[in-house]
């Protein structure tokens, strides 16, 4: 089992905050975060580009260059793994891996099942010490009966070879409770405010839990407020890095 892997099955769940520059994982880490993920919407938007199109493959592995050699684990956000192909697929998991990378989440976009767990297959063959978290967008998406049809798709998933599986939208307890019961692997639910807290995630069984686009979201939302603010004769509110913090970040 790799050290990452074991933050999904020993001690407290994996609490996994989402970066989409170097500052913000190296800030994130800096607070005891052992594991730090990518945000595929953070990475698109920074480039004003589509997420969940599959227009960010360079970017992506722009950002785990960046990222690889940092002294935190790094999971990587890779949308679909930007291709149909698997074989192509499993050549951006080399490469993530070649870059520091120690996990992949990779989403079906509720599309075609068994292609979905050819990319998986295809990733584990070829670099097997990589954690898939594999991703269903059913109930995000509304496809089908989401219960039914979520379960089907993390069985094939895990059988394809996943060491985890994702279910981004899932948050009512018994649901959640009902999943974990079910699978033979890690389940990661997306943190959604209002929903269960990390405590009553826990005692669910969830054993990671993302924080997605949370906190790019929340960056953005600060920064607009303190602007505006400004702008109308007030300080900001909250509290922000010194500068003389975030130019410490450089890379020697």
């Amino acid at each position: 089992m790799t050290e990452f892997a074991a933050l999904h099955r020993t001690g407290d769940p994996l609490l996994l905050p989402c970066a989409w520059d170097h500052a913000s994982a190296h800030l994130l880490a800096g607070q005891g975060f052992p594991a730090i993920g990518t945000t595929s919407l953070g990475v698109a938007a920074a480039a004003g580009m589509p997420d969940a199109a599959a227009a960010t493959r360079e970017e992506t592995l722009r950002l785990a260059l960046v990222l690889g050699s940092g002294p935190f684990l790094l999971s990587v956000d890779a949308e679909g793994g930007f291709s149909d192909d698997p074989g192509e697929v499993a050549e951006l998991a080399r490469r993530l891996w070649a870059l520091g990378a120690v996990g992949i989440n990779l989403e079906d976009g509720a599309g075609s099942a068994g292609l979905h767990a050819e990319k998986i297959a295809a990733v584990k063959t070829a670099v097997p010490g990589l954690f898939v978290n594999a991703r269903t967008d059913t109930c995000w998406l509304g496809a089908g009966d989401d219960s039914t049809e979520t379960a089907r798709r993390l069985d094939l998933y895990q059988q394809a070879g996943a060491d985890g599986v994702f279910v981004p939208g899932l948050s009512e307890p018994r649901a959640i409770s009902a999943l974990v019961r079910q699978l033979a692997v890690p389940l990661n639910v997306l943190y959604a405010p209002g929903g269960p807290g990390v405590a009553h995630l826990t005692d669910l069984g969830v054993r990671r839990i993302s924080l997605g686009s949370l906190l790019y979201r929340h960056a953005l939302g600060g920064a607009i407020s303190a602007a505006v603010r400004v702008r109308d004769g007030r300080p900001p509110e909250g509290t922000a890095p010194p500068y003389e913090a975030i130019r410490a970040l450089a890379t020697p």
